[in-house]
């Protein structure tokens, strides 16, 4: 079945696309709260444990540059059945790996396969009709959103336990069930560009140079993604530390009160209604810096934490929404090209924060990661203050 006409996609399809974004997008996140036990078990410092997640967000990004644009060349059904087998085989080796160095490879490799998601929204877009568009993207983007969040608390638990193995163990498992889904109910869709990959991914950079409206979707989405990243993967290390003494299990139910905040966030769209899109944004940069407060101040206690947990989801999915909203409205029909400008630079915010949190982690502590979120916030705010451009244009 082909299908390329808006309004031509069923709910059913749309809530599968959701699951499965979910899924798989969580397998770049297991890691966060197992970091732990991985240093543990392979005697090597926090600081070299945590470049498992810096390398899966910049395979994440590498993935998104050099596969998602493909969507808008090849059949994106047999593309994304293809794309899920790899991620199984990354998933298995990440499971069974024995050395530091496999698990970063493995970890590189799980990152630039799971761009499954980053082909879904452009399909929900393509396909629904003018009037269902926002809310089918919603539904998707919230599957996506609730895969991030929760897959820290489910890597935590599994990780308490069964072990950190267990959790990739089971995540590919879940690969191979994914596949049959996509196989069995997922419609095949033609493709829009006729040139080479070659005159493909020139044509990526040709949108990044030309569109404004993209580039500060890009770098406001870089900045508040890698503020997020800098709390969660070092939150790990700190909850290890007293007063709390926490585990892995405790550390991964946070992900529980940043999906309080995620949920919140994929109703932002109706805010539309009494504000505008720039004055949204604003707000949600805002909650973010304020997170930051919370995460700092009170950043001894829970309530402290939770809070923080809470309002930075909140702020950077919310801003995430609506700089998805914004780069959509640029007239084209290159919706992968464009989502693959936005989501590379937004994951390489993401590795960036990470990064350079443990780096504050291993000088500073937390008055060093909280100083780094911080300082990202606010790059992002400064950033829409001075460079805003109220109309997209066209391409």
């Amino acid at each position: 079945m082909q299908l390329n006409s808006p309004g031509s996609i069923s709910r059913t399809v749309i809530w599968l696309m959701s699951v499965i974004s979910g899924l798989v997008v969580a397998n770049i996140y297991y890691n966060q709260p197992l970091l732990g036990l991985i240093a543990e078990e392979l005697k090597v410092p926090e600081s070299a444990a945590s470049r498992i997640s810096v390398l899966s967000q910049l395979g994440y990004a590498a993935g998104l540059l050099l596969i998602v644009p493909l969507g808008d060349k090849l059949f994106r059904k047999k593309l994304i059945l293809t794309d899920l087998l790899l991620v199984f085989g990354s998933l298995l080796w990440m499971t069974f790996g024995t050395e530091l160095w496999m698990l970063y490879i493995a970890s590189l490799l799980i990152g630039v396969t799971s761009v499954i998601p980053q082909l879904f929204i452009p399909i929900a877009a393509e396909l629904s009709s003018d009037k269902e568009k926002s809310s089918n993207i919603g539904t998707v983007m919230s599957g996506l959103l609730l895969g991030i969040l929760l897959s820290r608390f489910i890597g935590g638990i599994v990780g308490e336990l069964w072990g950190w193995r267990a959790m990739f163990g089971i995540a590919a498992g879940l690969m191979v069930v994914i596949w049959f889904a996509v196989y069995k109910m997922l419609p095949e869709l033609q493709p829009n560009f006729k040139g080479t990959y070659g005159e493909l991914m020139k044509s990526v950079l040709d949108l990044a140079k030309t569109q404004p409206v993209l580039r500060l979707a890009s770098f406001r989405g870089a900045m508040a993604f890698g503020s997020m990243c800098a709390l969660f993967t070092t939150l790990v290390f700190h909850m290890e530390k007293p007063p709390f003494y926490a585990g892995s299990s405790v550390v991964g139910s946070f992900g529980l009160a940043g999906a309080v905040g995620a949920l919140a966030a994929a109703k932002v769209g109706k805010l539309q209604q009494y504000f505008d899109l720039n004055r949204i944004i604003v707000y949600a940069l805002l909650v973010v810096l304020g997170s930051w407060l919370f995460t700092y101040f009170a950043g001894e206690t829970y309530w402290g934490l939770i809070v923080g947990v809470i309002l930075v989801d909140l702020g950077v999915q919310s801003a995430h929404i609506m700089n998805q909203t914004n780069y959509f409205m640029i007239k084209s029909n290159a919706v992968n090209r464009l989502n693959t400008v936005y989501m590379v630079s937004y994951f390489i915010g993401g590795s960036l924060g990470t990064w350079i949190a443990s780096l504050a982690w291993q000088y500073a502590q937390w008055s060093g990661v909280c100083f780094v979120g911080t300082v990202m916030a606010l790059l992002a705010l400064i950033a829409h203050l001075v460079f805003s451009i109220r109309k997209p244009s066209s391409t």
